[in-house]
């Protein structure tokens, strides 16, 4: 049978914390007693990311992986929601954060049917975002402009987020930016299809540096952003 969660984790050049993260992550989960799944999306890493990612899909049976075969958060993300995922709800987690607590939270708001997307927010009153400075700012930055250039209501679109999959499968399939940019896209168009979106507050602490410089970032953070306001404002 196929499990009612899907918990997608992209991945690239994580050698150092995957194998501790899924094993903690599994022993976290074990309590809920939920049927569900641990699918990461792994992106061109160039360690041992994919071989340690086989090594745990080979002991554990609830882990999946794949290789979408570049460097793509996005693309990565978008195939593990869109082909690979089984559960009735999807859970979009971060390596660095595998936030057990957010997951129970969701799953718990997503079974009472009042909402299709909930969205753990680093920015939001009540979070504790205790990454260093660069990155919150850069944070509060992007959410800047996304409220001017797209008029996102939000507080944060990056990061920890769960959904019906029926009901977001359709819009994730109409995203038309990958990279990082692809979870900004498919927030937003949740909110312009007016689903029913509740945001909640998380804790976020860095468990190791960036996979990517956060320099080197910006300037396809752009393009990507440009190509997106766009897609959005003009074609609709």
């Amino acid at each position: 049978m196929d499990p009612r969660i899907s918990i997608v984790i992209p991945v690239y050049n994580e050698e150092a914390i995957l194998h501790a993260a899924v094993v903690d992550l599994r022993e976290r989960l074990r309590p809920f007693g939920w049927s569900y799944e641990i699918v990461l999306a792994e992106n061109g890493s160039r360690d041992r990311t994919v071989e340690i990612a086989a090594e745990l899909a080979a002991k554990y049976p609830e882990v999946r992986f794949f290789s979408f075969g570049e460097p793509n958060y996005g693309g990565a993300l978008k195939r593990g929601i869109v082909e690979e995922a089984r559960g009735e709800l999807v859970l979009c987690d971060e390596i660095d954060l595998c936030d057990a607590d957010f997951h129970k939270r969701a799953v718990d708001l997503l079974s009472e049917g009042s909402v299709d997307m909930v969205i753990g927010s680093k920015l939001l009153d009540g979070s504790a975002d205790e990454r260093p400075l660069a990155r919150h700012a850069a944070s509060i930055f992007y959410n800047g402009l996304l409220r001017v250039t797209l008029g996102f209501q939000g507080t944060d679109t990056h990061g920890l987020k769960a959904f019906r999959r029926r009901t977001l499968l359709p819009i994730a399939r109409a995203c038309v930016v990958e990279k990082d940019v692809f979870a900004s896209e498919f927030v937003i168009r949740a909110y312009r299809h007016g689903l029913s979106i509740q945001e909640i507050p998380v804790r976020v602490k860095e468990k190791r540096p960036p996979s990517i410089n956060l320099a080197k970032r910006v300037p396809n953070v752009l393009k990507s952003l440009a190509k997106l306001t766009w897609a959005i404002r003009i074609k609709g």
